[in-house]
């Protein structure tokens, strides 16, 4: 298949390397110091599941040069998504499928009046990564988790081969019954965990110890599934439980994303992630103080603290 992974970056640059490791003809979109890395070094991924390094990779600034593909994996941060997507149009062909696989909750319905709603796609991935250098990825999670599939539940031939690919190549891939469901599923987590780890300054070990950090993630993660419900998607009464058991599972070193980007100065996704819940929350009549907190603790930093 021809694959484009738009951007380069640790979610994106994982999976589209596993997927040229097994012989998929897979375009890096990439741009900067990464850039310049994977041309002159090309693509290195440190992994619990294997290291592998890819050289020479197919790496560039440009979608026009690459051209329609089959599938473009959309990893780009939640502030660029719209740029993005206008920036792929190159990549979109008739049959072409962008899966979206970000952190948000609304990134298919950003992208669908800019490349077409047949073409647009909601996806999960549940992996952590970070870009430890530009053209090194570093994989430290035993999982690696990638779902995707039409809110209408149809069929769609060009996912299904999709997926069958992933799965050849050694992916945890699939279409769930219902990408709503795993969709707020990891949007539930991935807020939990990024407003605790990142207003804490800390992995989530001392976190899910410390009683008071540990029932502010839970409350967290309860709100969010309380819009959910309210949008009527089909979340389990005690999803939130489900999930602080899974916590106690992981490695204790885990951080989120956005502590990551706290960490580097960077800009942070705040405003799709706690801020998304408490607007909708007001939307909705459910009160979210728990991700207010969040908020109120991070919003100095939203926009990055580089010089």
């Amino acid at each position: 298949m021809r694959i484009a992974v738009m951007a380069a970056g640790a979610v994106g640059g994982y999976f589209g390397a596993r997927l040229a490791q097994y012989g998929h003809e897979v375009h890096f979109i990439a741009r900067g110091r990464n850039l310049d890395a994977l041309r002159a070094n090309g693509l290195r991924v440190e992994s619990t599941h294997g290291d592998l390094h890819l050289k020479p990779v197919n790496a560039t600034d440009d979608p026009a040069q690459v051209g329609a593909v089959d599938i473009v994996l959309l990893a780009v941060k939640l502030w660029d998504t719209e740029k993005a997507a206008e920036q792929a149009r190159p990549l979109v062909g008739q049959r072409t499928r962008v899966i979206t696989l970000q952190n948000g909750i609304d990134s298919v319905e950003r992208i669908a009046p800019i490349l077409g709603a047949d073409a647009a796609v909601p996806g999960t991935a549940q992996i952590a990564t970070v870009l430890a250098t530009p053209g090194v990825i570093r994989h430290t999670s035993a999982f690696a988790r990638m779902r995707c599939g039409r809110v209408d539940r149809r069929a769609d031939p060009a996912l299904e081969s999709f997926v069958e690919a992933g799965k050849a190549a050694g992916l945890d891939m699939a279409i769930p019954p219902d990408i709503a469901v795993e969709r707020w599923e990891k949007f539930i987590f991935l807020v939990g965990l990024s407003g605790v780890t990142a207003s804490n300054r800390k992995p989530i070990g001392p976190l899910r110890q410390d009683p008071a950090t540990r029932k502010h993630l839970f409350d967290i993660m309860r709100e969010v599934a309380a819009i959910a419900r309210a949008k009527g998607v089909a979340i389990a009464p005690d999803y939130a439980e489900a999930r602080m058991r899974f916590v106690d599972t992981i490695d204790p070193g885990m951080k989120a994303s956005m502590l990551h980007d706290l960490e580097a100065g960077n800009r942070l996704e705040l405003d799709w992630l706690a801020g998304k819940v408490i607007a909708l929350g007001r939307e909705l009549g459910i009160p979210t103080p728990a991700n207010e907190r969040v908020y109120a603790a991070l919003e100095p930093y939203r926009m990055g603290t580089r010089a």
